[in-house]
């Protein structure tokens, strides 16, 4: 008779190791990191100023969070769900007006917080840089761009629904204010206070057409 060949059974692969637990708090952590980009920038950032800030070694940085780039991603994540989120003011179903006039305003307080660097950190973490933060660069313009994106939108409606001329140049209002709101982390950045910055607000306000 012919022999059955031997059955040859595959070697159980051991479940992958977890890892040990994290040893410090990832959100305290997290919250360091974007202050310090916010503050410094991403290309100017290195590791080491970061694991110095966050109060990590560069293997636990690396574990938490990824490579630098997926950490600052995560910072501006964090930065933008905060106070003076955009898209929430866009959410609340204000009026146009009243959606610009609470974009501006807000940003002017939001961006002269005391404890927090000045400015917008969408706006001015990472307007230059050289190639190899190219990257880092356009997501930042597309973030960027959502907001001016926003503003149109809402002027848009309102020129459909009466509430603005209907000849409304919606494209060219919205990058007017958004322009304001640049113009005011610029302004922030140079030490303009609170009061001026609600100032520039109030006076773009009188540029909305009536």
């Amino acid at each position: 008779m012919k022999k059955e060949a031997a059955t040859t059974i595959a070697p159980t692969t051991p479940p992958r190791s977890r890892g040990r637990p994290l040893s410090f708090d990832r959100d305290a952590a997290l919250e360091q990191a974007m202050l310090l980009f916010w503050r410094q920038g991403y290309e100017t950032t290195s590791i080491s100023d970061l694991t110095a800030a966050m109060g990590v070694t560069p293997p636990s940085l690396y574990t938490a969070f990824g490579d630098k780039e997926s950490l600052f991603h995560e910072a501006v994540e964090r930065y933008a769900a905060g106070p003076g989120n955009a898209n929430a003011v866009f959410a609340e179903g204000l009026s146009a007006r009243e959606t610009v006039d609470k974009l501006l305003k807000g940003n002017a307080i939001e961006l002269t917080r005391a404890g927090r660097p000045p400015g917008c950190m969408v706006i001015a973490s990472a307007v230059n840089g050289s190639a190899a933060s190219e990257k880092v660069q356009g997501l930042m313009r597309e973030r960027r761009a959502a907001i001016e994106a926003g503003i149109r939108l809402a002027i848009q409606r309102a020129a459909q629904a009466g509430e603005l001329p209907a000849d409304t140049e919606a494209s060219a209002l919205a990058r007017f204010y958004y322009t304001v709101i640049e113009g005011m982390t610029l302004q922030a950045r140079d030490g303009a206070g609170r009061k001026k910055l609600l100032e520039v607000a109030a006076l773009a306000m009188r540029a909305w057409p009536q």
